[in-house]
Formats: structure tokens, sequence, C-alpha cells
């Protein structure tokens, strides 16, 4: 055997072994998260933080490891996450990112400089916390308590593992509102509101004002909070609770607004008055309005973190958000049609993505596809896309929480006529039927719209080959 040969073997052979050692990775990890699973679901809120300060206690306290970031809001959470995160690491920061939910893999949920940690990463963090977790948990249940939910475990695997790395900032997005969400152990300096509506009322209140309460609560003592353009009761609640801590308050529309904006090949072209002077032509890769507005939040919280408001270097600020990206919202998945994805799960949301629709996208012909949970306002959300959908095919994601399709088809029924609703199970065979219409009579300018639910959304992704 010459010694090329031998060389391509010994090539082979480490590539298989690598190959096993990742299936054998993956499979471990499945294994972790199918148990974390069994626990009580993360949108099932229990109203304390005893369970994960007591977990935390007996880690030595990880979250206090570094400085943190703590974003609210009802919508535009995660994408103002990753913006903040992608500015902070372009200044040379070490950075961790917690959000949720995840589109692939539940490693997406926490992230060191921007990535996911791995298959095996993510078993050794969970290693390193179970001993912690099962005895809170059994403290918890000898009181007659549950244990540790699905969400809170997650919580303290992420503090351990930006603390282990070590991070310098960990920026921190909320699973469910605010006060009692478990994350809420952290101590931000800076805290993030963006626009506050309807959503989750079962768990945070019916009224916006309700809602404004519970996620006022990530506001700390002297901290610093920027505010998203509010309802006037919205913000009163905010102002209220942010004069009572001593925090610094910093408004869109008072401190700090969204300039000029300009529709961009591949995004947009953004001009943002912020707390330490104008950025004028920065080139953001998303679409919508809101992309624009979320931008403006990321770059003054950064700001209030590094320098306390003085400018930012222009070029790091550009540099950084002509880096960023957000997997689920307005994302192209496909063309020839146009197949656009998007994690709209409320009518606000919905709203924002219609606009962003109509501004950057030229479609002559579109289709939705769309499937909701049980626990959100399918009427307000099917009543905001009649006017940009030609005909929509009503599914459901593959889990419990989705709400049944007859029963969402029968809404769509009342809001866009009988002839423009098509009922489909399966989201793989819905899918193919809204590329059938949409081609069916045009040419060119045809589109498809997958929207309603987050987990809808994540499982379109996977079925039309995104990672």
């Amino acid at each position: 055997m010459s010694a090329r040969e031998q060389g391509t073997g010994r090539s082979g052979g480490s590539d298989h072994l690598r190959r096993q050692a990742e299936k054998e990775a993956r499979t471990a990890a499945d294994e972790v998260y199918q148990a974390i699973l069994a626990r009580a679901p993360e949108h099932d809120i229990d109203p304390t933080l005893d369970r994960v300060r007591a977990v935390c206690e007996l880690l030595g306290d990880p979250q206090k490891a570094y400085r943190t970031i703590h974003l609210t809001g009802t919508n535009g959470k995660t994408s103002t996450s990753r913006m903040v995160e992608r500015l902070l690491r372009e200044h040379g920061l070490r950075t961790g990112r917690f959000t949720s939910p995840h589109l692939s893999r539940v490693n997406e949920r926490i992230a060191i400089d921007g990535e996911p940690i791995s298959d095996e990463r993510f078993v050794e963090v969970w290693q390193d916390v179970a001993p912690y977790v099962h005895l809170v948990d059994q403290g918890s249940i000898e009181k007659g308590e549950p244990r540790l939910s699905f969400f809170e475990v997650f919580t303290v695997m992420a503090f351990a593992a930006f603390a282990d790395t070590p991070i310098d900032v960990a920026v921190i997005e909320v699973g469910l509102g605010g006060t009692w969400d478990s994350t809420n152990v952290v101590d931000g300096e800076v805290a993030i509101i963006t626009p506050i509506s309807l959503d989750h009322e079962r768990y945070l209140g019916h009224t916006l004002v309700e809602i404004a309460s519970e996620k006022s609560g990530i506001i700390k003592d002297g901290a610093t909070v920027v505010i998203a353009q509010q309802t006037e009761d919205v913000e009163g609640v905010l102002l209220a609770v942010a004069a009572e801590r001593g925090a610094r308050v910093l408004r869109e529309g008072v401190d700090i607004a969204v300039g000029e904006r300009q529709v961009a090949v591949g995004g947009q072209l953004i001009t943002l008055q912020a707390l330490g002077g104008t950025y004028t032509e920065i080139f953001l890769p998303l679409h919508g309005e809101f992309q624009a507005h979320n931008a403006l939040l990321a770059l003054t919280a950064v700001e209030a973190f590094l320098t306390g408001g003085r400018a930012l270097d222009p070029g790091v600020v550009e540099v950084a958000f002509a880096d960023v990206d957000s997997p689920g919202r307005l994302e192209v998945v496909r063309s020839s049609p146009t197949i656009i994805v998007d994690g709209a799960h409320n009518p606000a949301g919905i709203e924002a993505l219609v606009a962003g629709l109509e501004e950057a996208f030229e479609l002559t012909r579109l289709v939705g596809v769309v499937g909701v949970m049980a626990d959100k306002d399918p009427e307000g959300m099917l009543a905001a896309l009649e006017p940009v959908l030609a005909e929509v095919v009503i599914t459901r994601a593959s889990t419990s929480r989705a709400l049944d399709a007859e029963d969402l088809a029968d809404i769509a029924i009342d809001i866009f006529g009988e002839d423009r609703v098509h009922t489909v199970e399966r989201l793989n065979d819905a899918l193919d039927l809204a590329v059938a219409r949409a081609e069916s009579e045009v040419e060119r300018g045809s589109g498809v719209l997958v929207t309603g639910s987050i987990l809808l959304v994540a499982e379109a992704r996977r079925l039309l080959g995104r990672p």
C-alpha cells in the first residue's frame, strides 16, 4: 500500500470514528432532553423562584459570575436578543445567550459566542447540575410541591454552562412573563422590554396592564431599562415600576428613535437615533419594520451597558448588524415558489408580519399554511392574514397543544369564505397543497407563507431541509 493510500485509510478511519462519536453524543443528548421533557411544560407557570434559587445556591450562584442583559416583552425578544449578543461579541466580549423556544435542536437555547452548545457539552452540563436538581426536587416533593419544571432545568443549565465557559456577559430572554419567570434570579444591569400585547393571558393576565405588571418584574434596583413604544397604559405601569426601583429609563419615541428606513436587497438600510448619537445607513439583513425597532432597542441597550450611553464605534456597529440573523422570522427558506416562514403567534405579531411582507416582497399570489396553539387568538390572527392571502391551508403542528385543524378551519371559513379554505392535517401534505395552489393561477410571483406557531415553523423548516 502506498503512503497516499495509507494516509487516505487513516483519514477515512478517523472520519468514521468522528461520525460515530457525534452520533453517540446526539443520542445521549436526545435521551437527556426526553428525560427533561417529562417534567412540567415550560408554559406552565408556578409563581415561585424558590426552586431555581435553591439549585443556583447549591451550584455557587453561577448566574452571578457574569454581567447580564435581561429581556422581556410579547414579540421580538429572540430577534432582539440575537442582535444584543452580536453587538457585544463584536466588541470583543465572550457571550452567553439563552433564548426559547428552539427551532431545530434544543441546544440552540444555550449559545456561547453565538453558537449553540454541542451535544457532548449539553450532556456534560446536565451531568454537572443533575445531582443538585434532584436534591431540590426531592425536598420539594417532600413538602408536597412540584419538581423543577422543564424550563427551570434549562435555565439552571444555561447559568451553569455560562459560568463554566466562562463568559463576560449573558443575554437572557425570559421564557414567559417576568416576575415569576425562572430567569428572574439574575440581576440584569440593563433590561429591555419589547412591545407588550395580549398573549398567554391564562398565565399573565387578561389585560395589558396586568401583563405589563408581570413583565415589569425584570426591572432591578438601579438598573437601566430600555422600553419599546408601548400603549399609554402599559408605559404608565413600566414607568411607575422603574421609578419605584430607581431605574434609569430610556424610551423609544422619547429618548431614542428609528430614523430613515430603506428596503435593500436581502434586508434594509436603517438609521438609528440611539442614546449616544445617530448611526446612519446600517445594513440589517432582516425584513420588516419591526426588526428596525428591535435593532434600536438592542443598540441602545449595548450603549448603556458598555459606555453608560456614549456612542459606540459606528464601524463595529455596522459589522455586527450586518452579521445578524433571526431564523424563523420572515425567513425565506425556498424559492420557485418563494416559501416564507414566520413564527408570529398572536395578532400583534401577525400584523407586523403582514406589514413586512407587503414592504419587502413583491408577490402576486400568496397562499398561507396556518396552524396555531389552542391557547391563542385564532380569530385575530386569521383576520389579520386575510387581506394578504389568496387562499389558506389549515393544518396543525404535531403537539398536543395545537388547536385541532377542523376547529381552526371552521374559524377560517367564517373569515375567508369556504372556497378559500383547505384543511390538511399533515404539514408535509399541507405544504404540497399550498405550493400547488400558489402556482395554480400565476406563472411568476407566487409564494407560500407558513405561520401561526413557532412549533409549526420549526417543523416546516425541517421538512424543507433547513438546519
